[in-house]
């Protein structure tokens, strides 16, 4: 017999002796509806009511998955390699179901889908030349505070900079 069964058949006999559920909920720091639960639970299966039960449903009814919605999503992730927000809006606009980004997500994982990685390439940044300086020149204007103004010009040959204040 473990400790925690130990305490409770102590709550629960001093209950039975006295009588007086105050006295046993004060002397022992317990509620009394924890005293209640454990005295009835004595009384109707014995000491084997004394131990902890799990509170984990045995069915749960509102189950967002069935097996026939795992099959239905793993079929159109095979034949078209969505991912699981494509997967979403495909769910519900062809089958109107609804069903999270997360849900969708761990049915892909619990049947060890691999994911989908799009590797996308950074475009390269255009840098506009030209062969004679002075050919073309980038100019910029900025204001910094009220009546101050910054000029910047870049040419596209040379990239000599040039930068103005003006009033």
């Amino acid at each position: 017999m473990n400790r925690e069964i130990q305490q409770r058949l102590v709550w629960v006999k001093l209950f039975e002796e006295t009588n007086d559920a105050g006295l046993v909920c004060r002397r022992c720091g317990i509620s009394r509806p924890t005293l209640r639960k454990w005295w009835k639970r004595y009384s109707e299966q014995g000491i084997d009511g004394l131990s902890s039960q799990s509170k984990y449903p045995l069915k749960s009814p509102n189950t967002k998955v069935n097996a026939e919605l795992e099959v239905l999503i793993l079929e159109i992730r095979s034949a078209r390699n969505l991912g699981a927000r494509r997967l979403q809006t495909e769910l519900m606009r062809l089958h109107g179901v609804s069903l999270s980004l997360a849900t969708i997500h761990k049915v892909l994982s619990n049947h060890q889908v691999k994911l989908i990685k799009k590797f996308r390439r950074k475009v390269d940044f255009i840098r506009y030349e030209r062969p004679l300086p002075g050919d073309r020149i980038q100019m910029d204007t900025c204001k910094l505070v009220p009546g101050l103004y910054q000029y910047t010009s870049i040419d596209d040959c040379t990239r000599y900079r040039v930068l103005g204040l003006s009033k």
